[in-house]
C-alpha cells in the first residue's frame, strides 16, 4: 500500500458520501481508528499499517469488532433480499464482491486482515470512480458530436459550411485563453495565495498556505478541498455565459486536475514534488477523448437502439390496437346478451343453451322437453321462414360499435342446429 493511496483513502472520510456500498462502515472504522494516538502515529508509514491494529486500545477493539457484525449482519440481509428477488437466481461471484471488503471466513471479529482488506478495497472502487466518470465525459462528447453532425446532414450545402466555419470560429475562441498553471505547481499555488487569499506573494509559504485551505482543519486535503484550489484556473478557460465553453468539459478539467495532484503531491501537508516547465495542457489542447472508429460504433449502437425503440413501438401500438378491439368486442357481446336474457324471460318453458356471439348475435333455445317445439297457440300457427316447425332460436341485430336498434326475435329452425352456427345467421326473419 503506497503511502498516496492510503492517504487518499482516509482523505476520504471528511466527504458526505464516498458512494461506496460499504460507506457507512468505512467511515466509522476510520473515525474510530484516528482517536488512538499510536495509530495516528502510523500513518506516516503505511506500509505496515494494518499490522498496527495489534496495538490499538481495548475498547477500540472491541468498537471495531462490533462494526464488523453489524456489516456482516447488513450484507446477508441484502443477499437474502435478492435471492428473494430472483427466485433462487443468484450470481454467487457477483455477490462475493459485496464480501471484499472484510475477512468473511471470521464473522465476529475485526482482525488485521479486515483493516487490511478494508483499505485496498476502498482504494480500488474510489478510482474507479474517476474512470467511470472519464467513460460517461467520453460518451457525452461522442453523443454532443453525432448530434452535430446529423443536424449537418439536414442542411443545405451552403447553411452546412456556415455551420461549420462557426463551429470552427468557436473552436479558435475557446482555445484562445490565458497561460494555464500546471495543477499542484508553485505557480499555481503563489497564483491562488495572491489572488484567492489576497496575500502578497514574495510571502508565500507552503505550510500557511495548507492551513489557510483545510477547511475542516483535519490535517487533510480532501477532494472538495483540493476542487477549491482550481477555481482561478478553470476560470481562465471557462465562463458559463459564453457559447463556446462548455461547462460539462469544465468538469471534467477539475477531476483531472486534482487526479494530478492527487498522484504528485502527499496530502497531509503540500510540498512540490516537481517542477514542470510547461503549463497544463487543456482538454482542447490535447487529442480527442475518442477515436473515429469509437466514434462510428457509438452511431452503429446509437442507431441498432434507436430500431429495437421504434419497433417496441410498433408492437406497443399494435397490442394497443388489438386490446382496443377485444373491448370493443366485449361491449358489444355484454349488451347483446343482456338484451338477450331480458327478451327470453318472455319465453316460458324454454331455457338458453348456449349462446353464439357473433353478428348478428345469435341465442340457441332449448325447452324443457328438449327438442320439442313451444306449445302453439289456438288458432295460431307459427312458421319458420320455411313455413315449418323446428327448432327456437333467438337472433338480434347488434353490429360493432351500434347498439341493437330492434328488439330480439323468436325464429324456428327447420332443423336441429349442429355446432356450426353460419348457417343459421341467414334463417332468421319476422315470424308468421
Amino acid at each position: 500500500m503506497s503511502l498516496k493511496l492510503c492517504l487518499k483513502l482516509f482523505g476520504y472520510h471528511s466527504l458526505g458520501d464516498t458512494g461506496l456500498h460499504y460507506d457507512r462502515y468505512l467511515r466509522e472504522v476510520i473515525e474510530y481508528l484516528e482517536k488512538d494516538p499510536h495509530f495516528r502515529e502510523k500513518l506516516q508509514n503505511p506500509d505496515k499499517l494494518a499490522k498496527e491494529l495489534d496495538f490499538v486500545h481495548n475498547n477500540l477493539r472491541t468498537k471495531l469488532d462490533e462494526l464488523k457484525r453489524e456489516e456482516m449482519n447488513r450484507l446477508r440481509m441484502l443477499i437474502k433480499a435478492k435471492h428473494d428477488m430472483e427466485l433462487g437466481d443468484v450470481d454467487y461471484q457477483a455477490l462475493l464482491k459485496q464480501f471484499e471488503h472484510l475477512n468473511h471466513d471470521n464473522a465476529h471479529s475485526f482482525e488485521v486482515e479486515d483493516l487490511d482488506r478494508l483499505i485496498k478495497a476502498a482504494t480500488k472502487d474510489l478510482m474507479q470512480f474517476d474512470k467511470q466518470h472519464h467513460e460517461e465525459f467520453k460518451r457525452y462528447e461522442m453523443m454532443k458530436e453525432h448530434e452535430r453532425r446529423e443536424k449537418l446532414k439536414a442542411m443545405s450545402e451552403e447553411e452546412r459550411k456556415k455551420e461549420e466555419q462557426h463551429h470552427e470560429e468557436i473552436k479558435k475562441k475557446h482555445a484562445n485563453h490565458a497561460k494555464v498553471n500546471h495543477p499542484g505547481s508553485e505557480d499555481q499555488l503563489k497564483e491562488v495565495w495572491e489572488e484567492s487569499d489576497g496575500l502578497e506573494p514574495d510571502n508565500f509559504d507552503p505550510k500557511t498556505f495548507f492551513k489557510l485551505h483545510d477547511n475542516n482543519g483535519d490535517g487533510f486535503f480532501d477532494e472538495n478541498e483540493l476542487e477549491a484550489l482550481f477555481v482561478k484556473e478553470l476560470e481562465k478557460v471557462y465562463n458559463s455565459n459564453n457559447e463556446e465553453d462548455d461547462m460539462v468539459e469544465m468538469e471534467e478539467e477539475r477531476r483531472r486536475m486534482r487526479e494530478h495532484v492527487m498522484s504528485e503531491v502527499v496530502w497531509f501537508i503540500i510540498q512540490i514534488i516537481t517542477e514542470l516547465l510547461h503549463g497544463f495542457q487543456t482538454l482542447e489542447q490535447q487529442n480527442s477523448p475518442y477515436t473515429e472508429e469509437e466514434l462510428a460504433m457509438f452511431e452503429q449502437q446509437l442507431a441498432k437502439d434507436s430500431k429495437i425503440i421504434m419497433e417496441q413501438v410498433a408492437e406497443l401500438q399494435k397490442q394497443r390496437e388489438n386490446l382496443q378491439n377485444k373491448q370493443d368486442l366485449l361491449d358489444v357481446q355484454k349488451r347483446g346478451i343482456q338484451q338477450v336474457l331480458k327478451y327470453g324471460g318472455c319465453l316460458a318453458g324454454l331455457i338458453p343453451e348456449m349462446c353464439v356471439l357473433r353478428y348478428p348475435t345469435v341465442l340457441l333455445l332449448k325447452s324443457k322437453s328438449h327438442s320439442s317445439p313451444p306449445p302453439k297457440k289456438k288458432k295460431e300457427k307459427r312458421k319458420t321462414p320455411f313455413g315449418l316447425q323446428g327448432y327456437p332460436a333467438v337472433v338480434g341485430t347488434v353490429w360493432e360499435g351500434f347498439p341493437a336498434e330492434r328488439p330480439l326475435e323468436l325464429i324456428w329452425l327447420q332443423k336441429e342446429p349442429s355446432g356450426n352456427i353460419h348457417d343459421v345467421i341467414n334463417l332468421h326473419g319476422n315470424a308468421e
